[in-house]
């Protein structure tokens, strides 16, 4: 399963972050699909996910200000975060689960003042 991400860059304090990720070649329904991120100082941590019934898991430090949505039959997701602040900085990854756990490439993600 090849991942594909798109969105990310620098974002203004307050403001909304838009990442799409999307498994072109996969003519699998994906079972979960999601967004992890990961910072120097800490893991990689859930950002949020969504299996392919629109079943959804956020993480602690964005629940509430994070949609995840799913388009099941192209394997792609959608994912808006508002409100966005300095902490939200981060590499964000694109993961899919399919019998194992596959990484896209990260993309930066900069909120900055």
């Amino acid at each position: 399963v090849q991942l594909q991400a798109s969105g990310g860059g620098l974002v203004q304090v307050g403001g909304s972050l838009n990442l799409s990720c999307t498994a072109p070649t996969s003519s699998i329904s994906i079972p979960v699909m999601g967004w992890y991120r990961q910072t120097p100082a800490y893991q990689r941590e859930l950002v949020a996910t969504i299996s392919s019934n629109g079943s959804t898991n956020y993480g602690r430090s964005v629940r509430g200000r994070c949609t995840i949505s799913r388009d099941t039959a192209n394997n792609t997701i959608y994912m808006q975060m508002n409100s966005l602040k300095p902490e939200d900085t981060a590499v964000y990854f694109c993961n899919a689960f399919f019998k194992r756990t596959y990484w896209g490439k990260g993309t930066q993600v900069t909120v900055s003042s």
